[in-house]
This record gives C-alpha cells, structure tokens and sequence, in this order.
C-alpha cells in the first residue's frame, strides 16, 4: 500500500484539511482527515489543494496533430463544420499506427495535466488507406492502448461502427473508407480491441454507433444486442444541416428519432446534442442519458450553444470533452460552458446550484457526468474510488487567498497558467511539477510526426 498526507482535500463529504490517502491496486483503501501530528513522520506530506480526476467523455485523439491547420478560409466559400471535415479527412488519410500512437500519447499528456485522468476514446480510423481491414481489424485502436500505457491515463475505448454516408443508407465516400464496417467486420475488431483494453488499469470498452447518419435502425438495434454491455456513445444533432436531414429522412428530429429506436438509458452519452427542443431535453433527462458538451470544439466548428440551463433545470446529467482536440483543457472546457450561457442569457453564474459556487457546481457534474459515460462509478476521493487524484498549486497566484470552492472558482475562470502540480491515475504518480513523467520523450516523437505529417 502506498499513502500520503493531502494537505486540503475534497471529499464527498465536503472540504477537509490533513488527509490521510492510502491506495492499493490503483484504488483508494484509506480516507482519514485530519490526522495531525498523530500519522509516522515517514508517510509524505503532500502540499496543496486535493481534488478527484475527470473523465474526458469524448475525444478523438488524432486530430491534435490538426489542430491549427484549418484556420485559413476559402476564397468565395463559406467554411463551417462540413467543409472542415473533408480537411480532417486528408489528415485521417496520413495517419499510421505508429504515427496515431504518439499523437494519442502527446494528446492524453496534455489531458492529464490539465486535470482529466480518464478519456473515453471515439475511435473510428480502423483500416489501413485503401479502406482494406489490417489482419488485425483492431491495429490502429492497439495505438491508442500503447499511448495510453505510455501516458497512463484511464481508458474507454470506444471503437466506432461507421456503415453510410448518410441518411437513407447512402453510400459513404472516399474520405471515410477508412472507417467503415460491417456488422460482422466490427464484431471482431470489437473483440480484439476488447482484449488490448483489458490489459490496462481501470481499461474498458464500450461502442460508438458514429451517428444516426452513419448507421441505420437496424444496425443500431443489433450493436446494442451484441455489445451493449459498456458504455455507448454517439454523435447526435450537432448541426442544424444534421437535423434537418434527419427530419427529411426520418420525420423526427435526431435525438427523437434516437429515442424511437433504441431504449436509452444510463449507459449512453449523446454527444453534443446542440440542437434540441425542449421535449428532446425532457427526454434526455428522464433517460439518465449523459449529455457529451465538448465547449471549445463546438466553438471551433461553429456548432451552436447547447441549451445548458434548461438541460441542467430539468434534471439532465452532463459531462464535458476535448473532441476534436483543438486546445485540450479542462478548465476551460467548463469555462467557456458557462460564459456561452451568459452569451445567449445576458445574465451571470448561469449553471450554479446554490449554495455551491458556480465552479464547484461545474466541477460536480463534470466529475459525475465524466465518470458515468466513461463507465465508471463517480466515487470522489472516497474508499474503494480509483486512486486518481489532481493537486492544485496552493501558490499559484490565481489560488491565492482563496479557500475550498473558490478554489474551483479561480482554477476555472481566473487562472490564464495551469494551476495543476501533481496527477495521480490508479495510484500512479504520472504528473510532477506540472509536468508529465513522459513529456520530453513523447513530445519530441510529436515533434517528429508533425514534421512529416505537414512538411511531407
């Protein structure tokens, strides 16, 4: 077993001084605050403000080699999301396994110092180029299990099932040959990534259906038959365009026409999910369903607001992502959550639950809604909890002064430098001083790859 004193800690039962961790097999066996002089002088006392990892509910990890690269407009043409995509596609065509498994590395890296410790990886380029399966079907999700026992974060992988090219079972394009599957194609590829998961600590598997667009009725029926054991993620009604193809196709708009299909409940995260009435919310809500919001992403691509104050109102669960990768923060994945709410609303501390501070509510239910869509149990810093831990700098200057929510506070809207010293994932010390134990070698291999990748 190892242990450490905490400082200040955040525990489920509120805000607590001199805390006694102990940890064994990655989970927490020992929570005993204020322990005073009382514990040996040979346990280590750890500095600072204590507070339970993240889950990041959506990422996909290739595209922080993109970011950046799409911020010229066309002459004569609009650029919105669609336009982008095809852009992302000839990057997804360049990727390799080797090239995919340093920039997942480089990209969980960044994720566990800012604070997540935990990604839920919607995975969905499976063949090589020319849209052949590898001997393997599951050889490029092997990357991402390598760079994440490199980089030690918690992993859900989520490998995608990618049938059309839209509404109406239409035919996929050259752009997405290499994500597309059969039923039976994606039930071994399925099987084998299951296995590489395993291998890690807290390592688990669920499924991505890509979109109501990607996948039919009848697929979606059969991937819940077959593998609706885990967590289930999908990409819905990011768009406007989306929702008004889906109304052409369908009569319904997308997170109806989802609820009409399958039965949705506790283990599915619909991710985005911008553009919903209030009924659709109604039914988000009632389903215990976790709403994916990837704020930064959604900026990027010109999604729209997803209506949080009326989701949180009506009692919906959420949790937050890097998607697209862009800028990877999880402070200000919450952030700009809240301040796109005091856009739309002209009115401030929008999504706060008094008598909780507005950061410490944001932080509640990213922790909560993080944990759920990445199948886990959302414990806190509490026993028999994965011993993921995030500490705060209590000396950094935008914590100065401030005490147990505020803390949050600060972190979240008044630090413009990364207040996170040190990150454990399963009891596992993986950030040191703000910085990963594996940067300096990752990060150069990312050197590496982006050259070859942007230089040719």
């Amino acid at each position: 077993m190892d242990a450490a004193i905490f400082e200040r800690v955040l525990t489920p039962e509120g805000w607590r001084d001199d805390v006694l961790i102990g940890w064994s097999g990655g989970r927490i066996t020992t929570v005993a605050p204020e322990v005073g002089a009382a514990t040996p002088a040979a346990v280590r006392r750890i500095s600072g403000v204590a507070v339970p990892g993240v889950g990041n509910l959506h990422s996909h990890a290739f595209q922080r080699g993109f970011a950046g690269l799409t911020e010229r407009r066309g002459a004569g043409a609009e650029d919105h999301f669609w336009t982008w995509r095809e852009a992302m596609y000839r990057f997804a065509a360049a990727m390799t396994p080797e090239r995919l498994r340093v920039i997942a590395a480089q990209a969980q890296i960044e994720m566990l110092e800012s604070g997540f410790t935990g990604v839920a990886e919607f995975h969905y380029v499976h063949h090589a180029p020319d849209g052949r399966a590898h001997d393997d079907p599951a050889e490029m999700a092997a990357a991402v299990v390598a760079a994440a026992e490199e980089s030690g974060i918690g992993l859900t992988l989520l490998p995608v099932f990618y049938a059309h090219g839209g509404f109406g079972d239409r035919p996929t394009g050259e752009g997405q040959r290499r994500f597309v599957c059969d039923l039976d194609l994606f039930s071994r590829l399925h099987e084998s990534a299951g296995r590489m998961v395993a291998t890690l600590p807290e390592g688990r598997i669920g499924i991505a259906p890509h979109s109501l667009r990607a996948v039919n009725g009848a697929e979606l029926a059969e991937l819940v038959r077959r593998h609706g054991d885990g967590p289930i993620h999908i990409h819905i009604a990011e768009q406007v365009a989306e929702v008004e193809d889906c109304l052409a196709a369908t009569g319904a708009r997308p997170v109806d026409r989802l609820f009409d299909l399958v039965d949705v409940d506790t283990r599915w995260c619909l991710v985005h999910a911008t553009h919903v009435t209030a009924n659709e919310i109604e039914r988000m809500a009632r389903s215990g369903a976790v709403a994916g919001l990837c704020p930064i992403t959604e900026a990027d691509l010109g999604d729209g607001v997803f209506p949080a104050v009326a989701h949180q109102r009506s009692g919906g669960r959420w949790g937050v992502g890097s998607d697209s990768n862009v800028l990877i923060s999880l402070p200000q994945e919450l952030r700009l959550l809240e301040q796109s709410q005091r856009f739309v609303d002209r009115a401030r501390n929008r999504l706060a639950d008094p008598p909780r501070s507005t950061g410490r509510t944001l932080f509640d239910a990213a922790h909560a809604g993080g944990a759920q869509a990445l199948g886990r149990e959302a414990h806190g810093i509490a026993v028999g909890a994965p011993a993921d831990l995030v500490v705060l700098d209590g000396e950094h200057p935008a914590l100065a002064g401030r005490r147990d929510d505020a803390l949050l506070d600060a972190w979240i809207f008044a630090a413009a430098t990364n207040p996170v010293r040190d990150v454990w994932v399963a009891g596992r010390r993986v950030v040191i001083d703000g910085r990963h134990t594996q940067r300096d070698r990752v990060e150069g291999e990312f050197r590496r790859v982006m050259r070859e990748l942007v230089e040719g």
